[in-house]
């Protein structure tokens, strides 16, 4: 399994709210807390697909 590598959140935002993502490394998730989105992690790649995040 891929780690994420956290440098990446400096550059990155949630694509519906455009707001910062926090990194959830016990769920392996990117949270977004404007848009009650957590976005998965998968081989350390960020799918950062409205259609694929969980509903927080």
């Amino acid at each position: 399994m891929s780690t994420f590598d956290t440098s990446l959140l400096q550059f990155i935002v949630c694509p519906v709210s455009r707001d910062t993502l926090r990194y959830d490394a016990e769920k392996q998730e990117l949270i977004s807390a404007s848009a009650k989105l957590a976005y998965p992690i998968r081989d350390g790649i960020p799918i950062l697909l409205e259609e694929e995040a969980r509903a927080l």
